[in-house]
């Protein structure tokens, strides 16, 4: 095994060629860590490492302790033999399935490099990102730093309940934050799976930016936060100055969707009941102090009796509505009313947002 000097000639076109496989959700082989990985990737990579957890880790302390040398020595005794001839099937078939695919490392070196010529040992040939996913990660952030401007901006608004996301995702040039964020937004809107990191969220959204084709950008209205993920400054910033489109619905119909949505979708897929009410019952405390001891009480009450099977889950989602977010929804309101190009049912909406899609396509 022979350290690689394979010339990258992508270089000298480094930032047109990293937009380009943004824009187009170019499949990556991502060789890095797996712990690397989770802390940020792109849309369309795969991680297939050259060094796992464990052996980057033994890499890196020779590398502090006796230079690069030592550590490319280590490297190639960790991976040799069958777990070398594993990783590198793994990545042929990896190319195979995915023709065009490109090669990713932290900065588009070493290891990259050493991948790159294994897989031409096979037979196979693969470009290599220049720059690696740094080069991928930067090109991301100054799109949502410099690029939100370039768009004309509206916010779907609407009282907790009237279903904007179901909206957001029948509408051409909508982009769903909650649904790149894996979470519904509100203090109960936490998800059973994990959300993604937060380098991850803002490259999910950059290549969303990047793939969308209009003038007219359609977003739900947000919070700073969606669950534990920070929206980019600029685009928060877009937001809360854009005109407002407002939901309006009525409670019945809000507390039925919330049930649907929050209680009956989660149990038919098969999350357990104990489970579900434990996360209501944390949200619920998480909001103790803004609901109020005696709220908060009526509503614990009425949440646990209703998955003891004593009450429809109707009447605490009715109470948390009456009781906590209209009450909020209707002061934050009170500063956006100027904001406000149109309010009506769902159907009045969405002939709203098709005439403004329809309108504003390039």
């Amino acid at each position: 095994m022979t350290n690689s000097k394979t010339s990258n000639p992508s270089q000298s076109r480094h930032p047109d060629l990293i937009r380009a496989l943004l824009a187009v959700s170019t499949p990556l082989l991502d060789v890095r860590a797996e712990a690397e990985f989770d802390q940020g990737s792109v849309p369309g990579s795969s991680n297939l490492p050259i060094l796992n957890d464990q052996e980057r880790v033994r890499v890196g302390t020779t590398y502090k302790q006796q230079g690069a040398r030592a550590a490319e020595r280590v490297g190639h005794r960790l991976v040799h033999g069958q777990i070398r001839a594993d990783r590198i099937a793994a990545w042929v078939q990896f190319c195979k399935a995915h023709p065009g695919a490109y090669l990713a490392c932290w900065r588009g070196g070493l290891r990259s490099a050493i991948a790159q010529a294994w897989l031409r040992d096979h037979g196979v040939e693969i470009e290599r990102v220049p720059g690696g996913y740094k080069a991928l990660r930067q090109t991301c952030l100054d799109i949502l730093a410099n690029e939100a401007t370039q768009k004309s901006w509206l916010v779907l608004a609407g009282k907790t309940g009237t279903a904007k996301t179901v909206v957001i995702n029948q509408v051409a040039g909508a982009i769903d934050l909650e649904g790149i964020a894996n979470h519904r937004g509100s203090a109960f809107g936490k998800r059973m799976t994990p959300q993604p990191a937060p380098a991850t969220f803002e490259n999910q959204l950059a290549v969303k930016f990047l793939h969308h084709d209009r003038r007219s950008l359609l977003v739900e209205d947000e919070s700073r936060t969606i669950g534990r993920l920070a929206l980019p400054e600029h685009w928060h910033s877009a937001m809360q100055s854009a005109p407002l489109v407002l939901i309006e619905t009525s409670l019945d119909f809000r507390t039925q969707h919330i049930k649907h949505e929050y209680v009956t979708e989660p149990l038919k897929e098969g999350i357990a009941a104990r489970a579900l009410e434990n996360q209501y019952l944390d949200a619920l405390n998480r909001i103790n102090r803004r609901l109020g001891g005696l709220n908060f009480k009526i509503i614990t009450e009425l949440l646990r009796d209703a998955f003891a099977g004593k009450r429809d889950h109707y009447e605490w989602i009715e109470q948390l509505l009456l009781r906590y977010y209209d009450p909020m929804y209707q002061f934050q309101l009170q500063n956006k009313e100027r904001r406000v190009v149109m309010r009506g049912d769902h159907e009045a909406v969405l002939a709203y947002l098709a005439d403004r899609s329809h309108e504003a396509v390039v």
